[in-house]
C-alpha cells in the first residue's frame, strides 16, 4: 500500500512553449520556492537556473531538456524544462515521452505561434495531459495599456484559439503544423469578433479556466493566479459558495449588486453597463494595484489596504524601495504566489504515474498482432503480457519486472559527477570501462515505468527493432546486457546519487554509454516488447561536410563525431558517397552548437566546414494538358524512349508521366507505413480502420483532388477508370522501394513472334489491395511464350529492370538528385538467339559488354533518364514555412530581405493591440542560410523569424532555356549574353559539388584576360 501511495504522490511534468514565452523564468520561480534552497527567490527570473550551458546563457535560449526534482506539500514533482526554438524540437519529444503532464505557456501579448502548434501536437501524440499558462499578463497593463475589458477579450481569444488547435489534432484533421496554421488563417479571415461569444460551458474544450486547468501569470514578477483563488477570496464577501463563483468567474456571467444575483447576458437590464465578473472581480483589482504602484500620482493607500486585508508579511524595507517595480513585485509575489498557483494546478489536474500510465499505455506499448506461427511461444507471450500489465499499473513491488525507457543520452564532464556515493564514501569516477580516455561521461535520461531499479543491477538493453518472439543472430544485435553503474537524481546541472529508484521516477543512469546510441528500453527480462519509437516534428535538413584542418586529426574527429552522435538525440552523422563526413542538423543554431561542441568538448581539433549541402529533387514539367489527356498519352506508343542493350538482344521502351502533386506528397509522407506494407509486416489496426485501407482511401482522395482542381468534371468517370487501371499495375516504388515514384507494368498483351516481354508482377498493387490474386493469375495464363528457356531468361531479368528503375530514380539526369513524383512505364523485351554461330558470337559479345543482366539494368537506367530529359525536366526544391514578427517601421527592410531570398509572401496582418506585424512566407531552403542574421542586421534586431520545413515545390524555370522568338531575344538577350536562370545556377552548383561535368567556358571574356602591363 505504501508503494502505491508513494506513486500517487509523484508528478512528472514538462514545460512546453514557443521560444521566449517564459519557460525558464517560470521554472526559476518554481525552483526558488520548492527546490530545497538551490536558488534564492531574489535571483529567480534573472539566473535562468536550468540554462547551465555557456551557449544557453550567451544566446538566452534553452537548447536542451533538463530535469529537476521539486518538493511541494508532500508531493514529489519532477520538472523538465524544454527548449522552444524550432531547431531543438527533438528535445521536446524526449521531454514529453518521460512526462505525464505538460504546462503549455502562451505569451498574452504575442499569442499562439508556430512552435505552440508543434508542442500541442507533441503533447497530443504522446498522450500528455496539458494545462494552459497564460504568461506576461503585466505587459497587457504596462506596455499595451489595455483596459480590463480589452484584456479579457484578448485572453478569451487566446484560450479559444488553443482549444481549437487541440480539437483539430483530436479530429486528425491536419497532417502537419504548417497545414493547421494555414487553415487557421483561412478560418479567422471571415470571423471578426463573432467568435468571442462562445458556447457558454463547452465540455469538449480541453482548457477551461473555470475547471482550473488555466492559470494567468507574470513569471518575471513572480505572481500568478487561477480562478479558484479569486473564487475563495470573494466567497464570503458575496455570500456565495466558492464552487458557484468558480464557474461564474469566466464567460458571459454578470453580477447584479442590487439583487446580489449572478446572471447571464440575457438577464441584464437593457442599456446596462455591467462588466463580466472576470473583469469586475479579477482584472480591475489587478489594474488598480499596478496603477497605484507604478503611476507617479498613484494611490499608495491601495497597496497598504491590500497588505492589511490579506495579512501579507512584506518587509517595510521593501516597501520603501525607490524603484516602484520592486515594490510591486514584493507585494504581488506575496499576494498571489506564482509557485502556489502553478503547483496546486499540477497536483489537482495532472495525473499521477499510476493513472497516467494506464491512459498512455496504448502509445507507449501498443498491442502487437500475433501471427499464427508465433502462437506456440505461449510462455514468452504470457511474460510479455505480465510486463505490459506491470507498466499499466506502474507496479513498484519487489516481484514486478523492471522496465524503464531512455529517451536520450547526455554528456556530462567527468569533473561534474558527484565525488561521494549515497553513503558518503569517495568514488573514483574514472573506473568505467571505455571512458578512461575521455573527459565526458554519458548518462541516460530515463523514466522508470515498472519495478525498482538499483545501482549495480544487470538489465537488458532493447532497441526499437527487438522482437522477443524471434530467436537467432538477427535478433541478438538488438539486445545487450548491461550493468547499471550508478543512479542519480537530476537537480538541473547537479546530480545527487541514489541507491535505488521506484517506478514513476525520472533518473539519470550511468553505465549505459557503450550500449545505447540515442534511445532504448531497459528491462529485467528478455521477454518484453520495446517501447514505441518517439516521433520528431521535423527532420535534420541542414547538412554540412566536415573535415579536420590538419589531416593528422582525422582519428580525433571520427571519435568526436561518434560522441556527438550519442550526446545529441537529433543529429545525424553519415559518410557520403564521396567519402566526406556529413553532419545533419535541424537548423543553423543547432548546427552552430554541434560544431562548437565538436571543437571544444568531443574532438578538440580545428575543423573545416563546407557550405551547406542542399538536397533537391528532379521532376518533369506538369503539362498544361488536362489530366485525362496526360493519362491517355501513356497508352500511345509514339512518345516513348527506346534503348537497346549493347549486344542487341534486349530492347527497352520507357514512357514517363507526372503524378498528381497531392499523390506525390502522400507517398512521401507515408514512406514508413509503405515500407511495412511492402515488406509484408503485420500492421496493427487503429481504433477505426486498418492503416492499409486508410492509405488506399487517401490515395483515391489525392487522385480525385486533381480532378476538382481542373475542369474535367464531365470526364470524371473516364479519368477514374484510367487511374483504376494504372493502380492495378504498380510493380514497385522508388528510390529505395518506398519513394514517391512508381514503376508501372506495360499495358500490352501483344508480343512479337521473335521476342518475349520481361513480365513483372503488380506486387505493390497487391500489397495495397488494388489487385487481387485472381487478376494476377489471369494475367499469367494469357502469356504466350515462344520457348520455355527464353521465358525463364525473361523471368530472371525482372530484378535487372527493377534495379535499373531504382538506380534511375535515385539519381536523376540533371544533377544526380532523386526523382520526384514520376510514374515510369517500362517495356523490356528480349529476342531469341538465332543459329548456333550467332550464339557463339553472343558469347564473345557477353565477354565484351559484360553480363547480360547488367546490360539490361544499364539500358533501363539510361532510358528512364532520357525519358525525363525529353519531357522538359524541372528542379524541385525544399521550402521552409517562415513566420516573421516585425514592428511597423521595419516592414520595408524585412520585405527587401525576403525579396533577395526568393521568398513568396502568404499572409501579412497586424497583431491586434500591438505594433507588430505577423508575416507568413515560403522561403526556399537553398536561400535560407544566414537568413535570420541578415534579417536582424537589416531591422536592427527588431525582427524575429522561425523556419520549419514545409513541402517540396517545383521551380517553374526551364534550366535549358534558350531565347528563340524575337520577344524573348529582346528580353533575355542573344547568344553568350544570356544570363543563367536560377534553376540552371542551382543545378550547376550541385554538379560542381559532386564533381560532375559542368557546361561553362573556361575563359568568359577574352578581352579582359590580359593582366600583365605592356611596357613599350
Amino acid at each position: 500500500m505504501a508503494d502505491s501511495l508513494d506513486c500517487r504522490n509523484i508528478r512528472n511534468i514538462c514545460i512546453l512553449a514557443h521560444v521566449d514565452h517564459g519557460k525558464t523564468t517560470l521554472a526559476d520561480h518554481l525552483i526558488a520556492s520548492s527546490g530545497g534552497g538551490v536558488l534564492h527567490p531574489k535571483q529567480a527570473g534573472r539566473l535562468r537556473f536550468m540554462d547551465y550551458l555557456d551557449e544557453e546563457q550567451r544566446r538566452a535560449i534553452t537548447m536542451k531538456s533538463s530535469s529537476i526534482a521539486l518538493q511541494y506539500k508532500g508531493y514529489s514533482i519532477n520538472l523538465i524544462d524544454s527548449p522552444g526554438h524550432m531547431d531543438f524540437c527533438s528535445e521536446v519529444s524526449t521531454a514529453s515521452r518521460l512526462s505525464d503532464g505538460g504546462l503549455v505557456l502562451v505569451d498574452a501579448v504575442e499569442g499562439v505561434h508556430i512552435q505552440t502548434h508543434a508542442v500541442l501536437r507533441q503533447a497530443w501524440i504522446e498522450k500528455v495531459t496539458p494545462c494552459l499558462v497564460l504568461n506576461k499578463i503585466d505587459r497587457l497593463i504596462v506596455e499595451l495599456k489595455l483596459s480590463p475589458l480589452e484584456a479579457y477579450n484578448r485572453l478569451q481569444r487566446i484560450v479559444h484559439e488553443v482549444n481549437s488547435i487541440v480539437s483539430a489534432y483530436k479530429s486528425e484533421k491536419y497532417l502537419s503544423d504548417v497545414d493547421s496554421i494555414l487553415a487557421a488563417n483561412v478560418g479567422e479571415s471571415g470571423d471578426g469578433d463573432e467568435n468571442l461569444e462562445f458556447v457558454e460551458d463547452d465540455e469538449e474544450d480541453t482548457f477551461q479556466p473555470q475547471k482550473g486547468n488555466v492559470v494567468f501569470v507574470c513569471a518575471l514578477d513572480g505572481w500568478g493566479f487561477g480562478i479558484c483563488e479569486f473564487a475563495e477570496f470573494y466567497a464570503s464577501k458575496l455570500g456565495a459558495s466558492s464552487g458557484i463563483l468558480q464557474k461564474a468567474l469566466w464567460g458571459p456571467r454578470y453580477f447584479v449588486p442590487k439583487t446580489k444575483m449572478i446572471v447571464g447576458k440575457k438577464g441584464l437590464a437593457a442599456g446596462s453597463k455591467a462588466r463580466p465578473m472576470f473583469v469586475q472581480f479579477v482584472l480591475e483589482p489587478l489594474w488598480q494595484v499596478y496603477e497605484a504602484a507604478l503611476d507617479v500620482n498613484g494611490d499608495k493607500q491601495i497597496l497598504e489596504k491590500l497588505i492589511k486585508s490579506f495579512n501579507l508579511s512584506v518587509p517595510p524595507r521593501e516597501l520603501l524601495n525607490k524603484d516602484p517595480k520592486s515594490v510591486l513585485q514584493s507585494v504581488m509575489s506575496r499576494w498571489l504566489p506564482l509557485s502556489d498557483a502553478i503547483l496546486s494546478m499540477v497536483i489537482k489536474h495532472m495525473p499521477d504515474p499510476v493513472s497516467a500510465q494506464s491512459f498512455r499505455l496504448s502509445r507507449l506499448l501498443p498491442k502487437r498482432e500475433i501471427l499464427d506461427e508465433d502462437l506456440g511461444k505461449s510462455d514468452v507471450l504470457a511474460e510479455a503480457e505480465i510486463v505490459r500489465k506491470s507498466v499499466e499499473a506502474c507496479d513498484s513491488g519487489p516481484e514486478a519486472p523492471c522496465v524503464a525507457f531512455v529517451s536520450k543520452m547526455f554528456a556530462v564532464p567527468m569533473k561534474m559527477l558527484p565525488h561521494r556515493d549515497v553513503n558518503g564514501g569517495i568514488v573514483n569516477n574514472y573506473t568505467e570501462a571505455g571512458n578512461g580516455d575521455s573527459d565526458e561521461c554519458f548518462l541516460a535520461f530515463a523514466r522508470i515505468f515498472s519495478g525498482v531499479i538499483h545501482a549495480g543491477q544487470k538489465v537488458f538493453v532493447l532497441s526499437a527493432l527487438y522482437d522477443p518472439l524471434k530467436t537467432g543472430d538477427s535478433v541478438q544485435k538488438h539486445i545487450q546486457e548491461a550493468e547499471l553503474h550508478s543512479l542519480y537524481l537530476m537537480m538541473g546541472q547537479g546530480l545527487t546519487p541514489v541507491a535505488s529508484a521506484r517506478a514513476g521516477n525520472i533518473v539519470a543512469i550511468r553505465g549505459l554509454g557503450q550500449h545505447i546510441l540515442k534511445s532504448a528500453t531497459l528491462s529485467s527480462t528478455k521477454n518484453c516488447w520495446p517501447f514505441s519509437s518517439m516521433t520528431f516534428q521535423v527532420s535534420p535538413t541542414l547538412k554540412v561536410a566536415i573535415e579536420p584542418s590538419d589531416p593528422v586529426d582525422m582519428a580525433a574527429l571520427m571519435k568526436g563525431l561518434r560522441l556527438l552522435n550519442r550526446a545529441d538525440p537529433f543529429v545525424e552523422v553519415s559518410v557520403s558517397a564521396r567519402g566526406e563526413h556529413v553532419l545533419a542538423a535541424a537548423g543553423e543554431v543547432h548546427l552552430e552548437r554541434c560544431i562548437k561542441d565538436l571543437k571544444e568538448r568531443f574532438a578538440k581539433v580545428n575543423l573545416e566546414i563546407s557550405p551547406p549541402l542542399v538536397s533537391f529533387r528532379e521532376t518533369i514539367e506538369g503539362e498544361s494538358l488536362n489530366p485525362l489527356d496526360k493519362l491517355k498519352s501513356l497508352t500511345v506508343n509514339s512518345n516513348y524512349i527506346e534503348k537497346t542493350t549493347p549486344n542487341g538482344r534486349c530492347t527497352v521502351r520507357v514512357n514517363v508521366l507526372k503524378l498528381p502533386d497531392a499523390l506525390t506528397k502522400l507517398l512521401d509522407e507515408s514512406s514508413d507505413l509503405l515500407e511495412d506494407i511492402i515488406a509484408g509486416k503485420a500492421i496493427r489496426a487503429q481504433e477505426d480502420e486498418h492503416p492499409v485501407e486508410s492509405l488506399k482511401k487517401r490515395i483515391w482522395d489525392a487522385i480525385e483532388s486533381e480532378i476538382s482542381d481542373t475542369n474535367v468534371e464531365k470526364d470524371k468517370e473516364k479519368y477514374k477508370l484510367l487511374w483504376e487501371n494504372l493502380l492495378k499495375r504498380i510493380w514497385a516504388l522508388g528510390p529505395r522501394q518506398v519513394g514517391p515514384n512508381m514503376l508501372l507494368l506495360p499495358d500490352t498483351t501483344t508480343e512479337d513472334n521473335d521476342s518475349v516481354l520481361i513480365k513483372g508482377s503488380p506486387y505493390v498493387s497487391k500489397r495495397l489491395g488494388f489487385v487481387s490474386n485472381i487478376d494476377e493469375l489471369e494475367a499469367d495464363t494469357s502469356t504466350t511464350a515462344e520457348t520455355r528457356s527464353l521465358k525463364e531468361e525473361a523471368d530472371s531479368l525482372r530484378s535487372s529492370v527493377l534495379s535499373g528503375f531504382q538506380v534511375a530514380t535515385g539519381s536523376g539526369p540533371l544533377c544526380d538528385e532523386p526523382m520526384w513524383g514520376l510514374a515510369f512505364v517500362i517495356e523490356a523485351s528480349i529476342s531469341l538467339v538465332g543459329s548456333e554461330s550467332e550464339s557463339v558470337h553472343q558469347q564473345s559479345q557477353s565477354d565484351q559488354y559484360g553480363v547480360f543482366s547488367g546490360q539490361v539494368m544499364t539500358s533501363v537506367k539510361e532510358a528512364c533518364k532520357a525519358a525525363v530529359l525529353q519531357k522538359n525536366p524541372r528542379i524541385v526544391e525544399g521550402m521552409y514555412f517562415c513566420e516573421l514578427n516585425t514592428p511597423t517601421e521595419y516592414l520595408g527592410p524585412m520585405y527587401a530581405v525576403l525579396a533577395r531570398r526568393r521568398a513568396r509572401i502568404l499572409k501579412e496582418e497586424m497583431q491586434e493591440g500591438s505594433p507588430l506585424f505577423t508575416v507568413h512566407a515560403y522561403v526556399p531552403v537553398a536561400e535560407s542560410f544566414g537568413f535570420a542574421d541578415e534579417l536582424r542586421r537589416w531591422t536592427s534586431g527588431a525582427s524575429s523569424a522561425l523556419l520549419v520545413l514545409s513541402h517540396w515545390e517545383a521551380l517553374a524555370e526551364d534550366p535549358f532555356f534558350v531565347p528563340k522568338t524575337e520577344e524573348e531575344k529582346e528580353e533575355f538577350g542573344d547568344g553568350s549574353s544570356v544570363l543563367q536562370n536560377t534553376a540552371r545556377k542551382l543545378i550547376d552548383g550541385v554538379r560542381r559539388r559532386k564533381g560532375l561535368p559542368v557546361e561553362e567556358k573556361v575563359v568568359q571574356f577574352a578581352t579582359k584576360q590580359r593582366t600583365l602591363a605592356r611596357k613599350v
